[in-house]
């Protein structure tokens, strides 16, 4: 059974950059790709970005530019760069991993990780 953990998170100001990353405690096969969501309060989870095992990624329309997506197959884990960051993106991050599904969508994921804070104060 494959577990997630998302580290990273924290506080920042308006402007600054957090990188999170995402270590699976398993190795992963091939097709697989693993994104990341974001919850804020009120919010429904929203997708903000993905990466296949190729290296192919996607983005939210409107975090691309900002954020990058990242991953290491050899260590099991996923990054993701966060620049010039916005008091809108405060939210709960999650890491998740699918097996070949849509990449944009919650119901494509089959794991999931806890979650991990981002604040950024104005």
């Amino acid at each position: 059974q494959v577990q997630l953990v998302e580290s990273g998170g924290g506080l920042v100001q308006a402007g600054g950059s957090l990188r999170l990353s995402c270590a699976a405690s398993e190795r992963t096969f091939r097709n697989y790709a693993m994104g990341w969501f974001r919850q804020a309060p009120g919010k429904e989870r929203e997708f903000v970005a993905a990466i296949r095992w190729t290296g192919t990624t996607a983005y939210a329309d409107s975090l691309k530019g900002r954020f990058t997506i990242s991953r290491d197959n050899a260590k099991n884990t996923v990054h993701l760069q966060m620049n010039s960051l916005k008091p809108e993106d405060t939210a709960v991050y999650y890491c998740a991993l699918n097996y070949g599904a849509g990449l944009s969508s919650i119901k494509d994921y089959d794991h999931w990780g806890q979650g991990t804070q981002v604040t950024v104060s104005s």
